[in-house]
């Protein structure tokens, strides 16, 4: 589905990735796991189109690494920053009508908004009960439970995520993973950038481990999850 060839990133004279190689397919969860700094956010926006980048991006054959951001999106494939940015100023139901947005003429869906809001409450029963609520209101939990569902609005093709666990209570974590499993399970293939490198192995098929904008490690996650090399550096253990 989605393969980057050679990519480099760089903002400005900075080069942050290094000929990076990445697939991720059609029905997978696909992990890209390293330290702050590493390249991992840069590797998300490169395939957004919001960094200068050289090297290619191939999404389902079709070139896309010198596309418009806004381009991209219409495509299908569509990220959810890091840090939950909501619209503090409005509603819950606001803030999902949003992700239908029309944006120089090309709208990112064609679905029944209605409809798709529904569907997002399905998903998150919780918004549903809190549809009127302005954002700025929600939990932190709940504030991610609503750019995944702002997002989703989208119909996504491709899924891209960042940090989704950052700042959030660990019960809140786990039921929030286990709607990005859920979403995935209903077809919607997930690229996950996540520096809780255990529960990012557990709900992946395969990873990718990034040091300085190289990809040192990759395979599928059950296997790296009991590599000394990835457990002494991001599990904090080592086999015995």
């Amino acid at each position: 589905m989605l393969k980057t060839k050679n990519l480099v990133a760089s903002y400005g004279n900075i080069q942050v990735l290094h000929n990076v190689n990445m697939e991720v397919g059609d029905k997978e969860i696909v992990a890209l796991i390293g330290s702050n700094g590493a390249g991992k956010t840069t590797m998300l926006n490169a395939i957004s189109g919001h960094v200068k980048l050289a090297g290619q991006i191939e999404y389902n054959g079709v070139g896309i690494h010198n596309k418009k951001p806004h381009t991209i999106a219409s495509m299908g494939i569509l990220q959810v920053p890091e840090g939950r940015h909501v619209f503090p100023g409005l509603t819950v139901e606001q803030n999902l009508a949003v992700g239908t947005v029309v944006y120089r003429g090309i709208k990112l869906t064609s679905g029944n908004i209605s409809a798709d809001i529904e569907m997002i409450y399905e998903i998150f029963p919780r918004l549903k009960e809190r549809r009127k609520q302005l954002a700025w209101s929600l939990s932190g939990g709940e504030q991610q439970m609503l750019v995944i569902g702002r997002a989703m609005m989208g119909h996504p093709k491709l899924l891209m995520m960042d940090e989704p666990s950052m700042g959030l209570a660990p019960k809140i974590i786990e039921e929030v993973f286990d709607k990005i499993v859920e979403i995935n399970k209903a077809g919607t293939p997930v690229l996950l950038v996540e520096q809780n490198a255990a529960l990012a192995l557990e709900v992946s098929n395969r990873a990718y481990i990034i040091e300085r904008g190289n990809i040192t490690l990759t395979g599928d996650s059950k296997n790296l999850i009991e590599d000394d090399r990835v457990r002494e550096a991001y599990l904090g253990k080592v086999k015995k």
